[in-house]
């Protein structure tokens, strides 16, 4: 564990930091994959509950993937994850001792194995950025959960990271799973394809009806470091709050819709159900309305308050209807409110879809870059929650190039780690 006492300030992590023909070869890492058949040796960096489960959706994607290293800051949550991935796939979970790796620089040990063909990004969202970086350095494809910073600081990194995988053409794929549904390429193709007119506005939400995802009391013994980084959704360093983190997902699919980020916002929201300093610095509810160009409008709503009423999902106004859309289902609407079309096809999570296509386009030799695409949508959350906290208008332009908010810790240590005050609009410092 000797590594866990190093530390290491962001400046220093960002300086380390469609198909051809089925038979085609392509050299990608310093190998060659034949099409359909060679295997593809992944990393996983960021061993939490939610990370394995995409580890475990990564191996059933493909039988041609090998996991063949870990990297954690967290001992037990670096063995929880290696017993669960041996448990279900043991005969594809090469992972040893010598390739398991723990602490802050734990990535860069990862990246430096030239057996590693693809890692998978799936820390908490604050590391994110210079993980992506490294490993785009390091010549990996990569799987990037959602999203993919917490700050526009981060953002600007994700746009460096995307030129970058294309001039080395890389393929980077993203975790916004409803993209690879199929209820939603159906109705989202007929959207683009003017169907339904012109997208006119829109609704997002993301109201859970629970407060306490990835929470857990804190124990005796842990550091503030480590109480965050096992309680990472509650500290908006590590989450960028739930509007980014959970949010991003619905206002992915509006941003797919309407085919252009927003240009601004006006947002507001608090923290009156979930108060007390267990629940680290974030809020419980955000409304925003976001201005896309043509002067489409969109609301967007996401709240994690316990008892009150659940609706997941997005809609999305268009002159001559409407598409209704979440995970579970899609239809469309007429400017009267009836069902006029329902997708009642097969219905699947995309979750290993996304894999599946990652790895098609290794193998394949087109390379699949979706980064730009995530930094946007993350981006498109941050303004919202940044002009919420602040209790300010907000202009893409503004927030994306000039703002100077950089969330992450000057040094990464298990150690002190003081928790900033909760914001609250008027007094909160638009920076």
């Amino acid at each position: 564990m000797e590594s866990q006492k190093q530390t290491f300030s962001r400046r220093d992590l960002l300086k380390t930091g469609a198909v051809l023909s089925a038979g085609g070869l392509v050299s990608s890492g310093g190998r060659a994959f034949a099409a359909g058949s060679d295997r593809i040796r992944v990393a996983m960096i960021g061993c939490g509950n939610r990370g394995t489960k995409d580890a475990l959706d990564c191996l059933n994607s493909d039988p041609g993937i090998e996991m063949v290293a870990l990297a954690e800051v967290l001992p037990d949550r670096l063995e929880e994850a290696l017993a669960r991935l041996k448990k279900a796939v043991p005969d594809r979970v090469k992972v040893t001792p010598e390739t398991s790796f723990i602490g802050f620089d734990a990535y860069r040990k990862v990246l430096a194995m030239k057996e590693v063909d693809a890692v998978l990004l799936l820390t908490p969202p604050g590391f994110r950025p210079v993980t992506l970086r490294a490993a785009v350095e390091a010549g990996k494809h990569v799987f990037l959960e959602k999203p993919g910073a917490g700050d526009p600081v981060g953002v600007r990194s994700l746009l460096a990271s995307a030129d970058l995988a294309d001039q080395k053409k890389l393929s980077l794929v993203v975790g916004t799973q409803q993209r690879w549904q199929p209820q939603y390429q159906e109705l989202m193709k007929r959207v683009h394809d003017g169907a339904l007119g012109e997208v006119v506005g829109g609704q997002a939400y993301w109201n859970w009806g629970s407060s306490k995802w990835h929470w857990e009391p804190r124990q005796a013994g842990w550091s503030d470091m480590e109480w965050q980084i096992r309680c990472w959704p509650y500290f908006v360093w590590l989450s960028g709050d739930h509007i980014v983190e959970q949010h991003l997902h619905n206002m992915d699919v509006i941003n797919w819709a309407i085919g252009a980020h927003p240009v601004s916002c006006l947002g507001m929201g608090g923290r009156q159900s979930r108060t007390g300093p267990e629940f680290g610095n974030i809020w419980d509810h955000f409304t925003v309305e976001y201005e896309y160009p043509n002067g489409v409008r969109v609301m967007s709503m996401c709240s994690q308050i316990e008892g009150s009423t659940q609706r997941v999902g997005e809609r999305v106004l268009c002159a001559k209807g409407a598409t209704v859309t979440d995970r579970s289902m899609g239809y469309i609407e007429d400017t009267r409110g009836r069902k006029v079309f329902t997708y009642n096809d097969p219905i699947h999570s995309g979750e290993v879809a996304q894999f599946r296509n990652l790895f098609q386009s290794i193998r394949n030799g087109q390379p699949l870059n979706e980064c730009r695409r995530i930094a946007e949508t993350t981006m498109t959350l941050i303004m919202g929650r940044m002009s919420a906290y602040t209790g300010r208008a907000m202009k893409w332009d503004w927030a994306l190039n000039a703002s100077k908010l950089d969330l992450t810790p000057p040094k990464l240590e298990m150690g002190d780690l003081p928790v900033p005050p909760p914001a609250i609009p008027g007094q909160t410092q638009l920076l």
